[in-house]
């Protein structure tokens, strides 16, 4: 990353105890938003209130959007977590699909218009119609459901930029744990770390 490391606090060693404890290393973008931990808990927090158990997304879903939008940016890092979470819940082939910006059988047609969705909102938000949004209604999201998911591809899109423009690079951990179906998908953005 392009920052120096931050300064040790009590609430960053917890993080990155947490880390190693989960993943087995500190991840580079966690590195990064603990210079300010207080916007990072507030990020994860906002991230995790939008998508909320009442609103009927899936985890699959959620996997979907995050990698749809994550890919449709660029982003190197969050594409391979994601498409990682995605492969695991459905197949490799299916998350390289997704992450090439390509239909795939292994989804249904909901999850293909969320990725489609996913993807507008990330490259040009401008663009998207009421058409669109009936699509969704009628795959069974309501109005509510809608900004959610929507509000969700925001967050997303804000916390990768961040990523992205302070040299946040996709950790050597997080590659090799990557089905190669996706890390072979991933032909853009920041190249991996190489430790």
């Amino acid at each position: 990353m392009f920052l120096s490391e931050p300064p040790e606090t009590p609430e960053t060693a917890a993080r990155y105890a947490d880390s190693i404890a989960d993943d087995g290393y500190v991840a580079h973008y966690l590195q990064l938003w603990s210079w300010r931990p207080d916007v990072y808990g507030g990020f994860l927090g906002i991230r995790a209130a939008t998508v909320s158990p009442d609103s009927g997304i899936t985890e699959r879903e959620v996997a979907v959007l995050n990698a749809a939008a994550a890919s449709a940016r660029s982003d190197s890092y969050c594409s391979l977590a994601w498409g990682a979470r995605l492969a695991g819940r459905t197949s490799d082939d299916a998350a390289a699909a997704v992450l090439q910006q390509r239909d795939t059988a292994a989804l249904t047609e909901r999850e293909q218009a969320l990725a489609a969705w996913a993807r507008a909102v990330a490259t040009d938000p401008g663009s998207t119609t009421q058409d669109d949004v009936d699509r969704l209604r009628a795959l069974g999201l309501d109005d509510r459901a809608i900004f959610e998911v929507t509000a969700f591809v925001a967050w997303r899109l804000a916390f990768g930029a961040v990523n992205a423009a302070l040299g946040a690079q996709p950790d050597h951990a997080l590659v090799a744990r990557a089905p190669e179906r996706v890390r072979d998908a991933v032909t853009f953005g920041r190249s991996p770390a190489t430790t």
